[in-house]
């Protein structure tokens, strides 16, 4: 009788209770990781580039201000897959970590990814029981490279796929649509992952995308930023009292720059606007396929990207046209600040321009905040494996195969997506390289390549303009030690990567003159496709 009760109870609370996973349908997941997507390089963000499908999920959704990333691809992936920091989980090895795929799999789910991996081995090896995509960082968006895999086994990039040019931010989402449809055809909720490798470098995109937006960045990066965040504003995305960020030396003036060199860094941006545009598209198909299989209303959409707008000029061939496969460009430190509006600094760096992600949250039958809500509660990648636990019903494991797995650091975004306020973590940890912040409530603490401690209020200041350090100095010693004792005994760093601070600022420099190279290249002209 004992036996019987003890199995008979669980279920009639279940049934009472309607909030439970066990007794509503557990949701699907479409999870979607942009690539060096600045904070503000969405149109719900502030952007004056064209994201019409995400700008419609975020105004029936719901928006966060304060979500936060690790500044770097392949450590930002690490925490999303694990829910730990990325040395903590064994960095890109994850041997210490389990992944979502891995955690949702044996809760009952379908399991599919499609896009860049960047992380050891390949997404079979760790849960996701379909996967299409490339295990490199970055690749030529025409040509791909030699990383590319279906199932597990080696893809060969053809000419065309479907009819037309391939290209890869397209192709992620058709192999993605036939995952959905697969999925579909069963009867387990899905986790797809989709992981654009756009709008990172190298810059390229069809003729048809870039030449949308001839012109439109002619008048250069300090008034875009202006506009920018003036749009922030009068949306309610961020408020007045954090000021704009002002340009840093290492960027000049749009004005002090030649009439040429004017319209190379237009034409730079040109591409940059017409890869993220071609990620809204493709959005826009994923959201149709749930549409037409009706399954879009119970379906947890989260937008994301794995870290601020990049300053890496790394430009190779300027003279060629960006649809050509054989251009390499880049951007650099300039459009980057653009692209981090309001905030300081970039990817790598863990002020807020390198850790400051949009986030784009969209669940019909699970959101009950106000369509086109915005939240200014933190979270972080670390906490999107504890959602996919809570509204999976998933177990979160101590150990798989032969990895013995770390503690969970994330905590559930459920309650924010119900209109609640959380419980905030007491501390958020950031690393990368020479880089580290510490947040604990509205204080930060922040170094880059080891400069001296910087102290800030993010309610006041979030736009890091007015270092308190000085005046604090029992805080920052403080916050200090805890940033040492995180890396030290969570986060498992050694050696060099737990060097004190310096007494001064470290001084940043980013910009490279890309005229520079062969003499062959330099007698070359680039296409000029304004005049063609």
């Amino acid at each position: 009788m004992k036996t019987l009760l003890a199995a008979v109870v669980p279920l009639v609370v279940s049934l009472l209770n309607p909030s439970t996973p066990q007794a509503a349908e557990r949701p699907n997941v479409v999870l979607i990781m942009a690539d060096d997507l600045g904070f503000a390089d969405l149109g719900c963000y502030g952007s004056e580039i064209e994201t019409p499908n995400l700008d419609s999920l975020a105004a029936d959704g719901l928006r966060f201000t304060q979500f936060y990333n690790t500044a770097k691809c392949h450590s930002s992936r690490v925490s999303l897959m694990t829910g730990l920091y990325c040395d903590q989980a064994g960095g890109a090895k994850l041997s210490r970590g389990a992944t979502i795929a891995e955690v949702l799999s044996p809760a009952g789910y379908f399991t599919a990814m499609a896009g860049k991996w960047h992380l050891g081995g390949q997404p079979t090896d760790f849960g996701f029981g379909r996967y299409w995509g490339h295990l490199s960082g970055a690749t030529n968006f025409f040509t791909g490279d030699n990383s590319f895999r279906l199932n597990g086994q080696p893809w060969d990039v053809p000419e065309t796929l479907h009819g037309r040019p391939f290209y890869t931010t397209n192709a992620i989402t058709d192999f993605a649509i036939e995952f959905l449809e697969e999925a579909n055809a069963g009867d387990k909720p899905f986790l797809l992952y989709v992981a654009f490798n756009a709008p990172h470098y190298p810059l390229q995109a069809p003729e048809e995308a870039v030449r949308k937006y001839d012109g439109r960045y002619d008048d250069g990066w300090d008034k875009l930023r202006v506009k920018r965040h003036r749009r922030q504003i009068e949306s309610g995305l961020l408020p007045a009292r954090w000021k704009l960020s002002p340009r840093p030396d290492h960027v000049p003036a749009w004005d002090s720059l030649s009439e040429e060199e004017r319209r190379w860094e237009a034409d730079r941006m040109e591409v940059f606007a017409a890869m993220v545009d071609l990620v809204d598209q493709n959005v826009g198909r994923l959201v149709h396929s749930l549409k037409e299989a009706g399954t879009l209303d119970n379906t947890l959409i989260l937008f994301c990207s794995d870290n601020g707008a990049c300053p890496f000029e790394r430009t190779r061939g300027r003279h060629l046209a960006p649809w050509d496969a054989k251009s390499y460009w880049t951007y650099d430190a300039a459009w980057a600040h653009a692209g981090n509006t309001p905030f300081r600094l970039y990817k790598q760096n863990q002020h807020e321009g390198g850790i400051s992600s949009p986030l784009i949250v969209h669940w019909p039958e699970g959101l009950k905040t106000e369509p086109g809500s915005i939240t200014d509660q933190p979270g972080h990648l670390i906490d999107v494996m504890a959602t996919f636990i809570e509204l999976g019903a998933a177990t979160y494991p101590q150990q798989i195969d032969d990895r013995m797995i770390d503690p969970l650091q994330g905590k559930s975004l459920l309650p924010i997506f119900r209109g609640e306020t959380r419980q905030p973590h007491e501390t958020l940890y950031f690393h990368f390289g020479t880089d580290r912040a510490l947040r604990q409530g509205p204080w930060k603490l922040v170094s880059a390549k080891l400069g001296r401690w910087e102290l800030y209020n993010l309610d006041e200041d979030r736009t890091e303009l007015n270092d308190l350090a000085s005046q604090n100095p029992d805080r920052v010693a403080a916050m200090a030690a805890q940033w040492f004792r995180t890396a030290q005994q969570v986060d498992r760093l050694e050696g060099g990567k737990l060097a004190p601070v310096r007494d001064e600022i470290t001084p940043l420099s980013f910009r490279k003159d890309t005229r520079s190279g062969a003499a062959s290249q330099q007698k070359k002209k680039r296409i000029d496709y304004h005049r063609e």
